[in-house]
């Protein structure tokens, strides 16, 4: 297919134009913890600290480039030649509150924490929003001396953890499964859970396919009280990271505002994304771009929600479905194509899925053919402005085996972009 075509063309780019790892950086990470403030008219970003980590568990090719736009991006750059050396695209609650009626009167703040590689010399890191029309705004701009003594150097007590599933490649995408409202007694029901989602994920045939290239660790944080907080009920515990329900009074909502105290559970534990395990049958999640997934175990629903969620931690992947009462999600600008790979306005329809579309398939296409038309453009956000590839993919029901082709495209450019594996023709 002429997508999977674009992706090897844009992995030999990759190769053609990168930096070495080693010119710019040690093996070592870097972790910046920011605060994220303001209201829709006026965002502020602060740096709040800074942590040294004792290796680098990230990509260590195509450093300076991203195959996704995000929502908002961290660039770092050189200080000495203005060369722009590495690039994190991501997404973040504080951006989705943005969206809210209440963040037009209220001022509200909210943690954000992203790991780059550690720098040798000096460096200027850049952090950008970009906006309903994708116009990106720079909000924050830090120079940072590697050498600074108020740069804290990692000393947690590592949690126990198992690796459950080893790569066969040399620099392996790592994920870490995170216990969420799992006391000491409840560790084994939760290392089933960890069994159970690198299970489910490799059903899934994008995944299966590249499971050489993952390492998956299950990380056993212990929570003083079993379950997980539901404002709505009343029900508030404490627990390993902190999450609840009703994030932004949507009860299936599962989030956490507290990421400096995720990553302090995983302060020296190899990981570069998350997926957050919880202790309850109440169904939900949630899922950021590069900030983490979280999913709760016990619901009969877990399977596939666990792998939807990382769909958009991972991969930066939409929602294909629409709730009326969820107005942060999939907000459209009819004036402006997404920049998620499987979501469209159709301003720039050739940018996404287009050459996968039959020539003799109706733009849009009516639900009414889906069951006909392999890939089309679907109005399957009722009515939101926007359209999908089709009706049954895990983006959009938990009753399907599996992510529709374009879903698929996009998770496979993201794996080669983080490992540099060749698509074979």
């Amino acid at each position: 297919m002429r997508f999977t075509y674009c992706i090897l063309f844009l992995v030999v780019g990759f190769f053609a134009n990168a930096q070495q790892f080693n010119d710019f950086f040690i093996d070592k990470t870097l972790r910046l913890d920011y605060i994220f403030g303001g209201n829709a008219n006026q965002q502020n970003i602060y740096l709040n600290e800074m942590i040294q980590l004792d290796k680098w568990h990230g990509r260590v090719d195509n450093l300076a480039v991203t195959p996704i736009q995000g929502n908002g991006q961290i660039k770092v750059y050189d200080e000495a030649t203005n060369k722009l050396i590495y690039v994190l695209p991501f997404s973040s609650l504080f951006q989705e509150w943005l969206t809210l009626d209440q963040a037009k009167y209220q001022f509200k703040s909210f943690e954000n924490t992203f790991l780059i590689p550690y720098p040798k010399k000096s460096v200027r890191i850049d952090v950008s929003f970009y906006n309903a029309k994708n116009e990106e705004k720079i909000l924050a701009q830090q120079l940072i001396d590697p050498t600074d003594v108020l740069i804290r150097k990692s000393t947690q007590i590592s949690n126990q953890y198992e690796v459950i599933h080893k790569a066969k490649i040399k620099n392996p995408i790592k994920i870490a499964l995170v216990a969420e409202g799992y006391s000491e007694s409840d560790m084994d029901a939760f290392m089933e859970y960890a069994q159970k989602t690198k299970e489910n994920l490799f059903k899934h045939k994008i995944f299966n396919k590249y499971q050489d290239s993952f390492e998956i660790v299950a990380v056993k944080t212990v929570s003083k009280e079993s379950g997980i907080s539901i404002p709505s009920k009343n029900i508030w515990l404490n627990t390993a990271v902190q999450s609840n329900f009703d994030t932004f009074y949507s009860n299936r909502y599962l989030t956490t505002l507290h990421t400096k105290l995720l990553h302090n559970q995983l302060e020296s534990i190899p990981y570069q994304h998350i997926i957050i395990l919880a202790n309850t049958d109440f169904y939900g999640g949630g899922g950021i771009l590069n900030s983490y997934s979280l999913t709760t175990t016990k619901n009969k629903e877990f399977a596939p929600v666990v792998v939807h969620e990382f769909g958009h931690s991972f991969a930066g992947l939409a929602d294909e479905y629409f709730y009326a009462q969820d107005v942060f999600e999939n907000k459209a600008s009819l004036n402006t194509e997404p920049w998620e790979k499987n979501i469209t306005s159709l301003v720039d329809f050739s940018s996404k899925w287009k050459s996968l579309v039959d020539e003799n398939t109706v733009v849009p296409t009516p639900n009414e053919l889906s069951k006909e038309v392999k890939i089309g453009v679907f109005e399957g956000l009722k009515g939101n402005g926007l359209y999908i590839p089709t009706l049954t993919c895990r983006m959009k029901i938990n009753n399907t085996e599996d992510f529709c082709p374009v879903c698929n495209n996009a998770i496979e450019e993201m794996i080669l972009f983080y490992t540099q594996k060749k698509v074979k023709k």
